[in-house]
């Protein structure tokens, strides 16, 4: 598979409107191919997805197969792609070379470069950090991220893609799909291991041969005792007293302010989990030989990323914040960031897909009841349903119920549409009003429909 990239020009990607898909589909348009692909969201023709991917050059289709010619020799697909989907029938019927997501990254990897940035949770924010530092120390990196930096979008671009002219490739490596064991990268992190789509023993065996499979150097979060298993040179991890160990943290707003080793940074983010997050893309960036001072001048003017900790607006003196957290451990460091800032806490989380519900079902009770304050309150709507074949046995007020037997504030209202109304008389002069969930396109409009409402 290695010269698929000198073998091929026309490339079709079925479900192109994905974050990971529309990240590799701007890559190689980036590199001079020709690419093409459909999501079953482009029935929607003004749809700011299929806009951005058709101003990179992209042509977009509907997700009828009608898009599909054999003038393509590639086909890329994802985990989510059925075998029943018409585009995939139709691509074996044309005899064309079908491509798994993550194979066809580990190909544009191996050409480069590559960083890959692992774990359960932080990888986007942390490859958007380093990506930032090292862009404004000169090293001109490409990013493939499953997320949009606020920068990019700025200038039109989805903002998970950017095709730099330099050596590296930042890319965030997915364990959720067992694929993070594909890569050979440079340089690989472990930000943290923590229960999401798999139990612990197979994602020990996935990180277990993703570390074997790094050439130069493997950093790790020394303060996650799973990740922590698999460090090679304490001196370059982080969260560790002899490596890159963030102190004299604080928070104040929306901004966190920490040193390391003596030097001050400020970041415009909340939570001590992206202080994590930066210390990661600090010692990355340290072991290519920049400097600390220079982490530090870069991170001041970081912008962020899509959903993560977004501030939507303040209206009658509440604070609207929309995240994409969406396992027990994001839910639970998003609300703890909001803390910091105000006494009272309303949050409003919308699980995705009954598998993963069902499955994290007691972690999302008891991580959610561990971190709520006496006046602080979870709502949550049904979950999310994105199509293909679903066991619809558990509902949000199961996690609801939970709660509430934990003495906890937890409401459920099962039309999301119905949230605002329902929550109003809940606000106090002093409260966060926090919206999270993840793999719903419509959640970002869903946020400022609610802010509308309050």
């Amino acid at each position: 598979m290695y010269n698929l990239l000198q073998k091929y020009n026309n490339f079709f990607f079925i479900g192109v409107g994905g974050s990971g898909m529309s990240a590799i589909a701007q890559y190689l348009k980036g590199i001079g191919k020709n690419v093409a692909g459909s999501d079953r969201l482009f029935e929607d023709k003004n749809h700011s997805i299929k806009i951005k991917l058709e101003n990179e050059g992209i042509i977009c289709f509907p997700q009828n197969s009608n898009g599909l010619t054999s003038d393509f020799e590639v086909v890329v697909i994802s985990t989510a792609i059925e075998n029943s989907v018409p585009e995939f029938k139709k691509s074996k019927e044309l005899g064309l070379e079908i491509i798994h997501r993550a194979d066809m990254l580990k190909i544009i990897s191996d050409w480069k470069k590559t960083i890959a940035i692992s774990g359960t949770s932080g990888k986007s924010t942390t490859v958007a950090m380093l990506f930032h530092i090292m862009q404004f120390s000169g090293f001109e990196p490409s990013i493939i991220s499953g997320a949009g930096l606020t920068s990019l979008q700025k200038t039109g671009k989805i903002g998970n893609c950017f095709v730099g002219c330099g050596d590296w490739l930042i890319i965030e490596a997915d364990e959720s799909d067992g694929t993070l064991t594909k890569y050979s990268p440079e340089i690989g992190v472990i930000l943290n291991i923590e229960k999401d789509h798999k139990e612990f023993e197979e994602l020990e065996q996935i990180f277990g041969t993703f570390t074997k499979s790094i050439k130069n150097k493997i950093i790790v979060n020394s303060s996650n005792a799973r990740a922590k298993k698999y460090s090679k040179d304490e001196n370059f991890d982080f969260c560790s007293e002899n490596g890159f160990h963030g102190s004299d943290f604080k928070q104040t707003g929306l901004d966190i302010f920490f040193k390391v080793k003596n030097v001050d940074f400020e970041i415009p983010v909340a939570g001590k989990h992206n202080m994590e997050n930066a210390l990661a893309a600090i010692a990355v960036a340290n072991y290519l030989n920049i400097s600390l001072e220079t982490c530090s001048t870069a991170l001041k003017t970081f912008e962020g990323i899509y959903r993560r900790m977004q501030k939507i607006g303040i209206k009658n003196n509440v604070l609207v914040i929309d995240d994409y957290a969406h396992n027990p451990a994001k839910v639970s460091a998003a609300i703890n960031a909001c803390q910091q800032i105000t006494q009272k806490v309303i949050a409003w989380f919308q699980p995705h897909g009954y598998t993963p519900t069902r499955f994290l079902k007691n972690e999302f009770i008891s991580e959610i009841s561990d971190i709520l304050r006496v006046d602080d309150e979870i709502w949550m709507s049904e979950i999310f349903y994105a199509g293909g074949t679903a066991v619809k046995d558990i509902s949000a007020n199961d996690l609801i119920e939970g709660i509430k037997n934990n003495n906890k504030n937890a409401f459920f209202v099962e039309n999301r549409i119905d949230l605002p109304d329902k929550i109003k008389s809940h606000f106090t002069d002093d409260c966060i009003l926090l919206l999270m969930g993840a793999r719903d396109n419509s959640l970002e409009d869903f946020a400022k429909y609610v802010f509308e409402k309050i």
